[in-house]
Order: C-alpha cells, then sequence, then structure tokens
C-alpha cells in the first residue's frame, strides 16, 4: 500500500500560484489583433500574409476605416488549421 502526504497549506499555495498565472495570461490576451500584431504572430511580412491566407474567405478579418482589424481567437484557430491544411515538402 502506497500512502502520500502532502503539505495542505503548500499545495493551496501552489494553486493559488498557478490559478493567478492563467488570470494573468488570459487577462493579457487581446480581443482584437492590427495588422503589426498579425505579422509579430506569424513571424510573416505583410506581403507574405496577403500572398498566403489573407484572401482565404476563411480567415476572419474586418476593415474599420483605413485599418484591418483581426478578431484574435478566430484568427488564432484559423491560423493553426491553415497550417495544417498546408503541404509538406
Amino acid at each position: 500500500m502506497l500512502k502520500v502526504q502532502i503539505d495542505e497549506t503548500e499545495f493551496q499555495r501552489l494553486c493559488r500560484d498557478r490559478i493567478a498565472d492563467l488570470v494573468k495570461e488570459v487577462e493579457a490576451e487581446l480581443v482584437f489583433w492590427d495588422s503589426a500584431e498579425l505579422k509579430k504572430r506569424t513571424c510573416m511580412s505583410w506581403n507574405t500574409i496577403q500572398e498566403l491566407f489573407f484572401f482565404d474567405p476563411r480567415f476572419p478579418k474586418r476593415k474599420i476605416g483605413s485599418k484591418w482589424y483581426f478578431p484574435a481567437r478566430e484568427t488564432r484557430r484559423f491560423l493553426e488549421q491553415w497550417l495544417i491544411e498546408q503541404p509538406m515538402l
């Protein structure tokens, strides 16, 4: 038989610390990306983005005035799926 003992106070501290870290991550997540953030997140130039996926009808984007905005969550999901779809060379 195996018996495990944990320090309840230390366990609670570790849980609180992890929860605090996760809350910070969520709060730091942007709702929208602009073109500069999209370039940063993809490590691609604007020309490359336009050549590869910008005009894909599934790519979520909105133009407000003269500036493009990209909903962060939907854009991330699209990019993950788009990458999977790319042929391996």
